[in-house]
């Protein structure tokens, strides 16, 4: 079992930065690749970065690329994601989620067995 619990979240101004952590608990994470979610009110939930097993391979959506970036750190436990140059239309809930025993990065939602319940990002105009 893996328990992942986003936080982080919250109001900026447009061009602002927020950091991302999603802390989990268990003892599969460093044999788990990670990822970030977001779903936007009205949306489908769609996939913002991944990161393998290990940290070091990473992949992101297009229109996150040179904004955001994400990293883990395996002795904490913990994965994060920096986000810069925030724009409006970034608003919305990001979800944290692990792929058990998956080694390599994937943005395929069908890969990830594990999530957390969301952090809301909100970035104003």
């Amino acid at each position: 079992q893996l328990v992942l619990v986003e936080s982080g979240g919250g109001l900026v101004q447009a061009g602002g930065s927020l950091r991302l952590s999603c802390a989990t608990s268990g003892r599969t994470f460093s044999n788990s690749a990670m990822g970030w979610f977001r779903q936007a009110p009205g949306k489908e939930r769609e996939f913002v970065a991944a990161i393998n097993r290990i940290g070091s391979d990473t992949h992101y959506a297009e229109a996150m690329k040179g904004r955001f970036t994400i990293s883990r750190d395996n002795a904490k436990n913990t994965l994060y994601l920096q986000m810069n140059s925030l724009k409006p239309e970034d608003t919305a809930v990001y979800y944290c989620a692990a792929a058990s025993g998956v080694a390599y990065t994937t943005r395929l939602r069908e890969n990830y067995d594990y999530w957390g319940r969301g952090t809301q990002v909100t970035v104003s105009s």
